[in-house]
């Protein structure tokens, strides 16, 4: 079957790929614009194995919530560059990802791929396939969290940070005051990297390293080496307590105000609002977090492009 120019041309529209492989993919499929599409994710499966092996430590920390503030997701997806994070077509598969968590709570990233992504007639997996070949990297769903139960979504820096903040409330969660509230707080998570949401949350072993070092750090002072144990243990536990205030978030100077803690500003709102509001758990995402990041030497990639 033969084909036209606008037939490549109408190739290249739908899928995104270069001039010369929707030729190409023409070609080999007689011109069946299906099969030519096909041909193009067989290749693009081939090219993402290639792929697999590049470092994908850049890309986006997103965060959403449904409609009324009563479910959240935040998911992150990797890629290798940040100029990729903000492509358009990259963003916008990275929020069907998380439609897709929304819609259907999977367990783990596996799971994630193998549903049919939100707004599609594809899996996810499929659908990662498809970016990969068209946008020419290596693309890498890390994790996500869903919450259910009124939640506030954060997304800091175009997608450097992303957080989701839970709350246990009776004040509508679709109020502005409720939803300005959230974002102080996830923001506040987002700026503090904020580790614990209370004391009773902090695991003993933490507390005993850190008095571990306390410890050792006031034998070195030759003002405290001297002093009775009694008197060590009291100054041990009065750091602690610091500690705790700048680690745990409700125990935290508010950013804004630091005239209160987060505590104290929840409570502020609630009482604004006639209502109770309590912070029950949050999760903060950062891009990359933990992972290798790519060198690029680009005098030398400049250089081989040349030769």
């Amino acid at each position: 079957m033969a084909f036209t120019a606008q037939d490549v041309k109408a190739l290249r529209e739908k899928t995104g790929c270069g001039m010369m492989d929707c030729k190409k993919a023409l070609t080999e499929a007689n011109g069946d614009m299906d099969a030519a599409i096909d041909f193009l994710r067989e290749q693009g499966l081939a090219k993402q194995a290639k792929k697999a092996s590049r470092i994908a430590a850049e890309g986006v920390a997103y965060a959403i919530t449904n409609d009324n503030n009563t479910a959240g997701v935040v998911i992150e997806v990797n890629a290798e560059t940040d100029f990729v994070a903000k492509n358009a077509d990259f963003v916008a598969f990275v929020n069907t990802c998380a439609q897709t968590v929304m819609e259907n709570a999977p367990a783990d990233v596996e799971a994630l791929k193998a549903l049919k992504a939100s707004g599609t007639e594809m899996t996810v997996a499929e659908l990662l396939q498809e970016k990969v070949l068209t946008i020419g990297e290596n693309i890498q769903i890390r994790r996500f969290e869903k919450f259910d139960g009124p939640t506030v979504a954060y997304v800091h820096a175009g997608g450097k940070i992303g957080v989701i903040v839970n709350f246990d409330t009776d004040v509508d969660t679709t109020n502005a005051d409720f939803v300005a509230y959230g974002k102080d707080v996830a923001m506040q998570i987002a700026a503090l990297n904020t580790a614990y949401l209370n004391e009773s949350d902090v695991p003993a072993e933490v507390i005993d390293h850190e008095k571990e070092i306390l410890v050792a750090q006031m034998k070195q002072d030759p003002k405290m080496a001297n002093k009775p144990e009694q008197v060590l243990a009291k100054i041990v536990e009065g750091k602690i307590g610091k500690f705790y205030k700048e680690n745990c978030l409700v125990d935290q100077e508010f950013v804004k105000d630091n005239s209160m803690t987060v505590g104290k500003y929840t409570e502020s709102v609630a009482k604004k609002l006639g209502g109770s509001i309590k912070i029950t758990k949050f999760t903060r995402f950062e891009k990359g977090e933990g992972l290798e990041k790519r060198q690029d030497d680009f005098a030398a990639e400049v250089a081989s492009m040349v030769k």
